[in-house]
């Protein structure tokens, strides 16, 4: 901000500095030619390096470029015209007096009206216009295409029975979906978690909430995560492991193919070593 005032004064001293000189020189010109082919040249190069600084002015919205540029270039080229005009002019009373008004009007409406700055303000006045323009535009645009948002579908019942009573706004876990349930065993279930956010962890699924709604001992409730899965999904176990009562002891052939099945979808990995039952809530099932 202060860098940007110190530019505005900067200007202002500038143009101020130029004025004065620019009347200096058409006030020398009413008496003398010698300073004409210099004014001349000294008014082209100030306009030249003025408005190559101006970058925004160069760079204006094209409805407002060309009349700021020109407004910019008025008093040079006024200066310029005032020159030759001194320099082809008569030397009598008249001409002189008619001369020195021009050269006060040209004093006055530069010192006054600072075109430097009002060119300025013509781009300011552009820019914000465009911009209006463009956010209505933009706007009116996102009117037309806005559709209503369609409802949350669900592959499954599971899924469906997980979102309405799990993943609503003021539920045990919003913000997760249901991505696969497998039935381990009649005492245990198995079911990955979700992200509804794509890229964002799982969100805390509070396991005292869950016994509570499940009515289901909580150290009957595991979540961690899916093995070689970040953490956009967890895994979550309901009823009791299998657990070996024998460490000998081998799985049945239909248990070791229902586990092989789960295990390669949900716990990558993980052996059967036994199987029991447990009766699970029916919306689970």
């Amino acid at each position: 901000m202060l860098a940007r005032v110190r530019a505005v004064v900067s200007r202002a001293t500038a143009g101020r500095t130029a004025t004065a000189a620019g009347a200096a020189v058409l006030t020398v010109g009413l008496a003398t030619d010698s300073v004409t082919v210099p004014g001349v040249l000294a008014a082209v190069t100030t306009a030249g390096i003025g408005l190559a600084t101006n970058i925004k002015i160069l760079k204006a919205p094209r409805s407002a470029r060309d009349t700021a540029i020109g407004v910019y270039l008025a008093p040079h080229t006024g200066a310029c015209v005032l020159l030759a005009a001194e320099w082809l002019a008569p030397d009598t009373g008249v001409s002189l007096l008619v001369q020195a008004g021009a050269v006060a009007l040209w004093t006055g409406a530069t010192w006054y009206l600072r075109p430097g700055l009002l060119a300025r303000r013509l781009v300011d006045e552009a820019v914000a216009q465009e911009l209006a323009e463009l956010a209505a535009a933009a706007e009116a645009a996102l009117e037309e295409t806005e559709e209503v948002p369609a409802p949350v579908t669900y592959d499954t019942p599971q899924a469906r029975w997980w979102g309405e009573n799990f993943a609503a706004e003021d539920g045990i876990a919003p913000g997760t979906v249901l991505l696969d349930h497998r039935q381990v065993t009649e005492q245990c279930l198995a079911l990955v978690i979700g992200s509804q956010k794509r890229g964002a962890p799982v969100p805390k699924i509070s396991t005292e909430d869950l016994s509570a709604y499940l009515d289901m001992p909580e150290d009957q409730i595991e979540i961690g995560p899916v093995p070689g899965r970040g953490t956009g999904v967890r895994l979550l176990v309901l009823g009791v492991r299998p657990q070996p009562a024998e460490p000998e002891q081998a799985a049945t052939d239909d248990d070791a193919e229902v586990w092989a099945e789960i295990a390669a979808t949900a716990m990558p990995g993980v052996e059967l070593i036994e199987t029991t039952t447990y009766i699970m809530p029916k919306e689970l099932t």
